[in-house]
């Protein structure tokens, strides 16, 4: 029976998924965003997260045990400086996992592993999408503003020469019949 083993092999044998896992989180940690497999990716977001955490109490002991987790001086160094500021008020969650399209070679599930407060690419499209939609709005309103006050200006100078006003009409409706054609 399988009672308790929630442990994801993803086909390793238990040295090669420990080391595996190791370089995973030390590109992770260096790049801030990597790309693997969707099953890969929950893994390694098992393996990170407590690392973050442990990364935000800045001591002898938690260095050294994040080091044995990750293997790589470097990377302590930037999870314990960069990462571990970043998220200081974070409770939790310091990763997103992002489903992509799937691989050409074997069609398996690829993800995007990001951390959250390093979003560059993510944030960005989405904030650049919302201030276009704003802008065009913007832009409908003020068109509509423009003709309504340029209908007021000639209304007001169209008032005492009545020819003029029949000859604006005239000249715009050849116009949409021109757009039509």
């Amino acid at each position: 029976m399988r009672h308790g083993k929630k442990v994801n092999h993803l086909g390793r044998t238990d040295s090669h998924r420990k080391a595996m896992l190791a370089n995973m989180a030390t590109s992770l940690v260096k790049h801030k965003r990597i790309i693997t497999t969707l099953a890969k990716a929950k893994a390694l977001r098992k393996y990170v997260e407590p690392l973050i955490t442990k990364s935000k109490n800045d001591t002898t002991h938690s260095r050294r045990t994040v080091f044995a987790y990750l293997k790589d001086k470097d990377a302590v160094t930037i999870l314990f400086r960069e990462i571990s500021e970043k998220v200081a008020t974070r409770p939790g969650g310091y990763t997103r996992i992002i489903k992509m399209e799937n691989r050409l070679g074997d069609n398996a599930e690829m993800a995007l592993v990001e951390l959250v407060d390093y979003n560059e690419v993510y944030g960005v499209t989405a904030k650049t999408e919302k201030k276009a939609t704003r802008r065009r709005g913007a832009s409908k309103k003020k068109a509509t503003v423009e003709n309504a006050e340029t209908v007021e200006v000639v209304e007001e100078t169209a008032a005492p020469e009545v020819e003029k006003t029949e000859e604006a009409p005239a000249e715009e409706a050849p116009a949409k019949e021109e757009k039509k054609d």
